[in-house]
């Protein structure tokens, strides 16, 4: 835009400059001295509005010499800016169309409101591949500036989520203003990915209903999540802090450590091993809180003799430079770790 600025000013000072120059050499009315600078500067022609004198004539020659260049260079530049824009804008998006096309276990993020810039900013920390997807140009900007692969179109549309992949992807999140449309995006994800992971926002008790039975793997009601947090603040504030700085809230703190889950693969070594056996917490630092059976059954604080099995998911807590490694059922330690 500093361009366009810029031959705005360089006109409005020619004009300017003829305006005050037919004005003191000949003596005109100001608004004949515009008028007579601006069919000079234009080249338009017409005749002269005053007879003018040799002075006058100098000075009408070097006004058109000057309008004559001037236009020139604003057409220069304004030729130069719109080709730049355009093809920014074509590269861009052929960018974007090679980003979408090599993504695979990505997570797609439909909304890009207070919400939605959360849950990217939460799964870029991660380091997790991710598309954006907003109707709204100027929110999907902030995507776009990110460097993060983005569709400036319409969620609810099956053609919009097969542009983004969907049938490779691992999860979505639904966070747009509106129930309806988040219950709209959930019903056209699950046809069209039947192993996808879902999570959905709702305002209300009666939205949350609907999304679980359109096939949301879980839901989540702003006031009520911020309600729980502020009174659970003043019943257990430490828990609570403690709880922040393992779920990447408090950031501030020294204390870098995370909370993850790994699915523990048939060719990991501690197949078959106990907890004890297996010694993480001696060689990776991490404390297994829980282990998930493939059955659904939910081990707390599994004693030192539990075996653990292919399939199994460990919920571990670590310093995050040790808990965060590749190849992580969501992010987190790695199966190749131990």
């Amino acid at each position: 835009m500093r361009q366009v600025f810029l031959v705005l000013a360089l006109m409005t000072l020619l004009l300017a400059a003829g305006t005050a120059g037919f004005h003191l050499i000949e003596g005109w009315p100001v608004f004949d001295s515009f008028y007579m600078t601006l069919t000079t500067l234009t080249t338009v022609g017409y005749q002269e509005v005053h007879p003018l004198s040799f002075q006058g004539r100098v000075f009408g020659s070097a006004l058109i010499l000057g309008g004559v260049v001037g236009i020139f260079v604003s057409i220069a530049v304004l030729a130069d800016l719109v080709i730049k824009l355009e093809l920014a804008d074509y590269f861009g998006r052929r960018r974007s169309r090679k980003m979408l096309e090599q993504l695979s276990d990505h997570y797609i993020v439909c909304g890009a409101g207070r919400v939605g810039r959360g849950v990217v900013a939460e799964l870029r920390r991660s380091n997790v591949p991710l598309v954006l997807v907003d109707n709204d140009k100027e929110r999907a900007q902030w995507g776009i500036n990110l460097g993060i692969p983005t569709l400036v179109a319409d969620a609810t549309l099956d053609e919009t989520l097969r542009q983004a992949r969907i049938e490779k992807a691992k999860g979505l999140v639904t966070a747009t203003a509106s129930d309806a449309q988040n219950v709209y995006v959930t019903l056209s994800a699950r046809v069209l990915n039947r192993n996808l992971l879902i999570s959905a926002r709702a305002t209300d008790e009666q939205a949350e209903e609907k999304l679980r039975r359109a096939g949301v793997t879980t839901v989540f009601t702003p006031y009520t999540f911020i309600g729980h947090r502020l009174a659970q603040s003043m019943l257990r504030p430490h828990v609570m802090s403690f709880l922040d700085v393992a779920s990447a809230f408090g950031r501030s703190s020294e204390l870098e450590i995370e909370i993850e889950q790994v699915r523990v693969a048939a060719s990991s070594r501690v197949v078959s091993k106990t907890l004890e056996e297996t010694r993480l917490r001696q060689t990776l630092g991490v404390i297994v809180l829980a282990i998930l059976k493939p059955g659904g059954q939910t081990q707390f604080n599994p004693a030192g003799g539990t075996a653990i099995e292919a399939g199994d998911v460990l919920i571990a807590m670590g310093e995050r430079s040790k808990a965060q490694a590749d190849g992580a059922d969501s992010g987190g330690l790695t199966c190749s770790g131990f």
